[in-house]
Protein backbone atom coordinates (compact mmCIF):
# COMPACT_ATOMS: atom_id res chain seq x y z
CA UNK A 1 0.00 0.00 0.00
CA UNK A 2 1.35 3.31 -1.03
CA UNK A 3 0.41 6.65 0.69
CA UNK A 4 0.30 9.95 -1.38
CA UNK A 5 1.16 12.73 -0.05
CA UNK A 6 -1.72 16.15 -0.71
CA UNK A 7 -1.11 19.61 -0.74
CA UNK A 8 -2.85 21.51 2.18
CA UNK A 9 -5.30 23.02 -0.80
CA UNK A 10 -5.75 19.18 -2.05
CA UNK A 11 -6.35 17.89 1.41
CA UNK A 12 -9.50 20.78 1.86
CA UNK A 13 -10.48 20.38 -1.38
CA UNK A 14 -11.46 16.31 -0.05
CA UNK A 15 -14.26 17.94 2.55
CA UNK A 16 -18.02 18.38 1.49
CA UNK A 17 -19.53 21.02 2.73
CA UNK A 18 -23.25 22.09 3.14
CA UNK A 19 -23.80 25.67 3.57
CA UNK A 20 -26.87 26.97 5.70
CA UNK A 21 -27.80 30.38 3.85
CA UNK A 22 -30.81 30.77 6.35
CA UNK A 23 -29.09 30.90 9.96
CA UNK A 24 -25.23 31.63 9.63
CA UNK A 25 -23.08 29.54 12.28
CA UNK A 26 -20.35 32.88 12.54
CA UNK A 27 -21.47 36.26 12.61
CA UNK A 28 -19.39 39.26 12.48
CA UNK A 29 -19.59 42.77 13.72
CA UNK A 30 -17.65 44.51 10.95
CA UNK A 31 -17.92 47.95 13.22
CA UNK A 32 -15.66 45.91 15.83
CA UNK A 33 -13.84 44.15 13.32
CA UNK A 34 -12.74 47.20 11.28
CA UNK A 35 -11.51 48.88 14.94
CA UNK A 36 -9.25 45.82 15.57
CA UNK A 37 -5.52 46.70 15.07
CA UNK A 38 -4.56 43.00 14.94
CA UNK A 39 -6.90 40.78 12.99
CA UNK A 40 -5.21 38.20 13.67
CA UNK A 41 -8.30 35.68 12.52
CA UNK A 42 -6.18 36.71 8.82
CA UNK A 43 -3.89 34.60 9.38
CA UNK A 44 -5.51 31.87 12.30
CA UNK A 45 -8.02 30.57 9.87
CA UNK A 46 -6.66 27.12 8.66
CA UNK A 47 -8.80 27.41 5.40
CA UNK A 48 -8.27 31.26 4.78
CA UNK A 49 -11.96 31.91 5.00
CA UNK A 50 -11.53 36.00 6.67
CA UNK A 51 -10.49 38.18 3.90
CA UNK A 52 -10.12 42.12 3.92
CA UNK A 53 -11.48 43.90 0.60
CA UNK A 54 -11.99 48.10 1.26
CA UNK A 55 -11.42 47.95 4.15
CA UNK A 56 -13.82 45.44 5.49
CA UNK A 57 -13.90 41.89 7.37
CA UNK A 58 -16.03 39.42 5.36
CA UNK A 59 -15.83 35.40 6.07
CA UNK A 60 -17.18 32.71 3.90
CA UNK A 61 -19.04 30.33 5.17
CA UNK A 62 -18.57 27.48 2.91
CA UNK A 63 -15.05 25.70 3.88
CA UNK A 64 -15.18 26.30 7.18
CA UNK A 65 -13.72 23.49 9.38
CA UNK A 66 -15.45 24.02 12.65
CA UNK A 67 -12.39 24.20 14.33
CA UNK A 68 -12.96 27.66 16.49
CA UNK A 69 -9.55 29.07 15.99
CA UNK A 70 -11.04 32.06 15.03
CA UNK A 71 -13.08 32.47 18.27
CA UNK A 72 -10.53 31.99 20.32
CA UNK A 73 -8.15 34.99 19.12
CA UNK A 74 -10.86 37.43 18.40
CA UNK A 75 -9.98 39.58 21.39
CA UNK A 76 -12.33 42.47 20.44
CA UNK A 77 -15.32 40.03 20.78
CA UNK A 78 -15.84 40.99 16.60
CA UNK A 79 -17.59 37.12 16.34
CA UNK A 80 -20.61 37.77 18.30
CA UNK A 81 -22.11 34.78 17.23
CA UNK A 82 -20.10 31.45 16.98
CA UNK A 83 -22.01 28.02 17.13
CA UNK A 84 -21.89 24.52 14.97
CA UNK A 85 -23.70 24.60 12.07
CA UNK A 86 -27.31 23.01 12.47
CA UNK A 87 -28.17 19.60 11.80
CA UNK A 88 -27.36 18.28 8.49
CA UNK A 89 -24.96 21.67 7.26
CA UNK A 90 -21.33 22.21 7.84
CA UNK A 91 -18.50 20.40 7.16
CA UNK A 92 -18.37 16.47 6.17
CA UNK A 93 -14.74 15.39 6.32
CA UNK A 94 -13.53 12.83 4.31
CA UNK A 95 -10.45 10.51 4.10
CA UNK A 96 -9.56 10.75 0.31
Amino acid sequence: MTIKKLSPEELLGLNKFAVDEEEPHIVLDKTICAQCKEKPCLVVCPAVLYTLKDGEMNFDYAGCLECGACRVVCKNKGIVKWTYPRGTFGVAFRCG
